[in-house]
């Protein structure tokens, strides 16, 4: 049984990737396969893939999520929507000296005002006064992860966006799905490699650290998601003859995981709470194209459920002796899942 120690790592401070590569395509791959640990290019992906596989993105697109603002007292705020409830209606983290009561009017962005509702947990209820798209989009800014150090600027605006980003709702990019761009998806239709899409809003919570000790008493954080029937009938054919279905990202193999529990992929819409941990038998993902995570991060017991925990351990120490970039601005890996249903 694994406790939250046993997934921390020293990372020195220098390999966390601050900026994106000129290129989207030019990060280097850690192949970790069965056979040990090999030194890549991100475009050597065509040539680690066969005809019929198929690789799963997660479509979703980053919103400018985060706001400045000020209280009708004149008090600092800082508010992050977390996620989107309707046309008019948020949920949002909200930062400030004091918690703001129900009926509280924010100014957002000195542009327009939004009203306090009712809180739900950690998230406080906001009401807007026009489309919340439009509003979001016209005045927010692009969310960056805490350990990127500058502030979000026209370059992040298109790089911290996957190619084929479509469904707006995420609060941080699927960054998996960085590294591909036009030509390298069309060299991957071109040798017969099937792409299909599924929708995870990657809400803020996937930056939280776990804090408990047991990984029993981790609340897990939920995140909604959509699994459409022509992604359905593309794996399912897939796993029938025998191909690989390759989840680019965490959030593509938590919705298709959670969206396996039956024991075969299904289609719909859920929220999921799936805290993957060493032990998971997985259903519908055989292999995974992922970054390198954080220490004592869900997404690092994620890869070492289905990679091995010993194997993720020696990768990570080879990364860093490598000097690999980490993290959502930095290089990726390739995975084989050892532990299937």
């Amino acid at each position: 049984m694994y406790s939250l120690s046993d997934f921390d790592f020293a990372l020195p401070e220098e390999l966390i990737a601050q900026f994106p590569l000129q290129e989207r395509s030019a990060s280097r791959l850690l192949h970790v396969a069965p056979d040990g640990l090999h030194d890549r290019v991100f475009t050597d992906i065509v040539d680690l893939l066969s005809p019929g596989d198929v690789l799963v993105f997660n479509d979703t697109r980053v919103l400018k999520a985060r706001f400045f603002g000020v209280k009708e007292t004149g008090g600092k705020i800082e508010a992050l929507v977390e996620r989107v409830l309707d046309a008019r209606t948020v949920h949002a983290q909200v930062r400030a000296s004091k918690s703001p009561p129900p009926g509280t009017k924010i100014r957002l962005a000195d542009a327009f005002d939004v009203t306090v509702g009712e809180r739900a947990g950690e998230f406080f209820t906001l009401h807007f006064p026009g489309d919340v798209f439009e509003l979001i989009d016209a005045h927010g800014r692009l969310p960056l992860p805490p350990y990127i150090e500058h502030a979000a600027d026209a370059q992040d605006e298109t790089r911290y966006q996957t190619v084929y980003a479509k469904q707006p709702g995420a609060v941080a990019a699927p960054t998996a799905g960085l590294h591909f761009d036009e030509a390298l998806l069309a060299r991957l239709r071109e040798k017969g490699v099937l792409l299909a899409f599924i929708t995870l809003h990657v809400g803020a919570g996937t930056f939280q650290p776990v804090r408990t000790e047991n990984l029993a008493e981790h609340q897990m954080h939920s995140e909604w998601y959509t699994i459409p029937p022509e992604t359905v009938a593309t794996v399912r054919e897939a796993r029938a003859a025998g191909r690989d279905v390759i989840a680019v990202g965490t959030t593509s193999l938590r919705a298709l995981e959670s969206a396996s529990q039956s024991g075969q992929l299904e289609a719909g819409s859920a929220d999921t709470q799936l805290f993957i941990t060493p032990g998971y038998r997985f259903h519908t993902v055989t292999r995974l194209i992922t970054n390198f995570h954080l220490p004592k991060s869900t997404l690092l017991m994620l890869v070492s459920a289905l990679a091995g925990y010993d194997t993720m351990r020696a990768a990570y120490r080879h990364a860093i002796q490598a000097r690999y970039r980490f993290f959502s601005y930095g290089d990726a890996m390739l995975l084989t899942c050892t532990s299937h249903a």
